[in-house]
């Protein structure tokens, strides 16, 4: 059997019901009470996520921009201190071995918040490409990680964690204290919703969870309800909507490969053979990750890579990568289990009333 890693948080979510499973080799919450009831929580309220499986590096050092502007597609030359970017780390067939966020902590002082499934590939693919003298350190072990997401959430953070948030703008952070130790405030996240990813020493991940599902707003919430979260605004899952066989530009992100630094891969991140492409199934019964999609003449074009019902629509909905040449068409069939299911193409998000971008005041 499979020895799982736990997270700061395991013990706490055993103890309190959750249904665990393996995920990225981590004994992981899929849900505490039900996929819909917290799907709606975050929707409406707000909800806490122990996503103390990802992975936390931290790269410094004279000339660390220059280093990792080579390693990343990220645009380093535009990344002030305070600010985050989201972008990919490829191999150089300009495949995706991940996709990432990239903190600018000071200049050349950067923290690159990563996949918990690739942590090893990821930490061994940008160590090769850095140069000698700069401080590479993996701090996955030592560094918990909490969501707070929901319109709610800004309320809760007020009331439940020192300082001032007020001006945080999106994909903007800032630091703080929490029982004595540094807590990074980022106001990012994987719902679509207003929220903020917490991070800070795993020792005291139980204290900052506890004091945030105590808050009458606030409840938690499992991989469950972030995957139909994330799918309803069609934010990609790597290892099913993003793997080392497509590119950037293939799942609709070649408008992020704008760094002008010669990173790896660069040269071939642009190409196009299939596109991901997002679907509208009518009704509740949901295609599933590897069902083939067909043209409305019935000729196999693709294959869906994620898929659910989504709770925020009434319906189902898919993402699949197709040929370049039959992803503009406008309806397409899907190969299910039991039966095929008509589906038409639709512009992302799904789900068009998220909070994410809310502006806040003082």
């Amino acid at each position: 059997m499979e020895q799982l890693t736990q997270t700061p948080l395991s013990d706490w979510n055993r103890s309190h019901g959750a249904k665990m499973v393996p995920f990225a080799g981590f004994d992981m919450p899929v849900q505490y009470t039900s996929i819909l009831a917290e799907h709606e929580q975050t929707r409406a309220k707000a909800a806490v996520f122990d996503i103390c499986h990802m992975g936390e590096f931290f790269l410094s050092g004279p000339g660390a921009a220059a280093a990792l502007g080579k390693a990343v597609t990220h645009d380093l030359d535009t990344l002030a201190p305070g600010k985050c970017r989201y972008g990919f780390l490829l191999n150089p067939e300009g495949g995706v071995v991940d996709d990432l966020i990239v903190y600018c902590l000071a200049p050349d002082d950067y923290m690159l918040v990563v996949n918990g499934a690739r942590i090893e590939v990821d930490f061994a693919a940008v160590a090769a490409r850095l140069p000698a003298g700069l401080s590479f350190v993996d701090a996955s072990a030592e560094t918990a990680k909490i969501d707070l997401q929901g319109p709610l959430s800004f309320e809760v953070l007020r009331d439940r964690v020192p300082g001032d948030f007020s001006g945080l703008k999106y994909f903007n952070f800032a630091w703080t204290e929490f029982a004595g130790e540094k807590l990074m405030v980022s106001r990012t996240g994987y719902t679509g919703e207003l929220g903020y990813e917490l991070f800070l020493p795993a020792g005291k991940a139980v204290a900052l969870w506890e004091a945030l599902v105590a808050d009458p707003r606030v409840a938690p919430a499992g991989l469950g309800a972030r995957d139909t979260l994330r799918l309803e605004m069609g934010y990609p899952l790597y290892g099913q909507d993003l793997d080392e066989a497509h590119t950037p530009a293939e799942a609709g992100y070649g408008w992020l490969l704008a760094s002008p630094a010669d990173y790896v891969g660069k040269g071939k991140a642009a190409g196009i053979r299939q596109k991901l492409i997002s679907l509208e199934i009518p009704g509740r019964r949901s295609a599933r990750h590897g069902d083939v999609v067909c043209d409305r003449n019935g000729r196999e074009v693709g294959v869906v890579t994620s898929a659910s019902f989504a709770p925020s629509l009434g319906h189902a909905v898919a993402l699949a990568y197709v040929e370049a040449a039959a992803s503009e068409a406008k309806e397409f069939r899907i190969r299910a289990a039991r039966t095929e299911l008509a589906a038409t193409k639709r512009a992302l998000p799904f789900y068009k009333a998220g909070t994410a971008r809310k502006a806040l005041g003082a």
